[in-house]
C-alpha cells in the first residue's frame, strides 16, 4: 500500500502540536509575562509565546529540513524552503486568553503548498491543538475532519433566525466599534452571537457542530490556515467575499447555505459600517 504523504504531514505536526501545547500550559501554570505589544497595545505577545514557536520551529526543522517556515512570532526570519511547501504556525493563537488564564487558547500548526498566502496556497494538512481540555482537532486535504477518532461534521442547513453564528474582533479600537456595528446589525437577525478570542478555536468548533457559522475580517495566515481546512473538511463552504478565498479581507464559514444566506446580509452590514 503506497504512503499517503498528507496523512505523515499530519502525523507530524499532531505530535508536534501536543508537545507544544504541554509547553504553553506548562508556561502558563509557572506565570505568564508580556514581553511586548504588537499592532497596538491590546495585541500582546508573551515570552512564552516566542519560546513555543521557537519549539515549533526548530522540531519542524529537524522533521522536515527542506520545508518554509511562517510563524506568527517571527515573520521577519520566515524561510522559504526548497519543498514547495511550507508550515504555517500561530504558536498561541488567542494570547489575551492565555493571558487572562481563559481556558480557551490554541497551537496551531498547518502546512500548505506554495507561497504562505491565502488566495494561492493548497493546505494539505492542519492540527489545532487546545491542550487546556485535551482536544485535538485535525484535518487532511480530501480526507476529512476528526476530534481525535471522531469523524467531525458541521450542523446541517438550519433557518437563519437559528443560526448560532460566532465572529471576532480587531485589536484597533477603531476597528472594534465598526465591527460592533455590523454584530448589532446581525445580532437580531440570527439566534445569537458568540465570541471566545481565538479563530482557530472558532473554526474548529464550527467543524464540531458547536457553532452553525462564524464570520471575521482581519484574519491573518497563521489565525486559520490549520483551522480553515478542519472546517472545509467538516462539510463547511470557507470563503471571502464572492469568489474570493478566506483571508485578511473576509471569512465566512458555515454549512454552505447558511454561507449563502449569510453573505449578502454581512457584506451590506461592513458596507453601511465602513468596514
Amino acid at each position: 500500500m503506497t504512503a499517503d504523504p498528507n496523512r505523515e504531514l499530519l502525523e507530524i505536526a499532531r505530535r508536534i502540536a501536543v508537545a507544544a501545547g504541554e509547553l504553553a500550559a506548562a508556561r502558563r501554570a509557572a506565570g505568564v509575562e508580556v514581553a511586548a505589544s504588537k499592532s497596538s497595545p491590546e495585541d500582546v505577545v508573551t515570552f512564552a509565546d516566542r519560546e513555543v514557536e521557537q519549539f515549533i520551529r526548530r522540531s519542524l526543522a529537524e522533521a522536515r529540513p527542506n520545508d518554509g517556515f511562517f510563524g506568527e512570532e517571527s515573520i521577519d526570519s520566515a524561510s522559504a524552503g526548497t519543498s514547495g511547501l511550507t508550515w504555517v504556525v500561530d504558536p498561541i493563537d488567542g494570547t489575551v486568553n492565555y493571558l487572562y488564564g481563559i481556558p480557551a487558547y490554541n497551537i496551531s500548526i498547518a502546512v500548505v503548498e506554495g507561497e504562505p498566502d491565502p488566495q494561492t496556497w493548497r493546505p494539505l494538512a492542519g492540527c489545532v491543538v487546545n491542550p487546556v481540555l485535551g482536544e485535538v482537532f485535525t484535518a487532511t486535504d480530501a480526507r476529512g475532519a476528526h476530534l481525535g477518532t471522531k469523524p467531525l461534521h458541521v450542523n446541517p442547513p438550519v433557518d437563519l433566525s437559528q443560526a448560532l453564528v460566532a465572529t471576532g474582533f480587531g485589536y484597533n479600537s477603531d476597528v472594534r466599534v465598526k465591527q460592533g456595528l455590523v454584530l448589532a446589525g446581525l445580532i437580531g437577525q440570527v439566534r445569537d452571537i458568540r465570541r471566545i478570542g481565538a479563530a482557530a478555536l472558532d473554526l474548529c468548533y464550527l467543524a464540531a457542530g458547536r457553532y452553525d457559522a462564524y464570520y471575521e475580517r482581519g484574519l491573518n495566515p497563521w489565525d486559520h490556515a490549520a483551522g480553515a481546512l478542519i472546517a472545509a473538511e467538516a462539510g463547511a463552504r470557507v470563503s471571502g467575499f464572492g469568489q474570493a478565498a478566506a483571508g485578511r479581507d473576509f471569512t465566512l464559514a458555515a454549512e454552505p447555505l447558511l454561507a449563502a444566506l449569510l453573505e449578502p446580509i454581512i457584506r451590506t452590514l461592513f458596507d453601511e459600517a465602513g468596514l
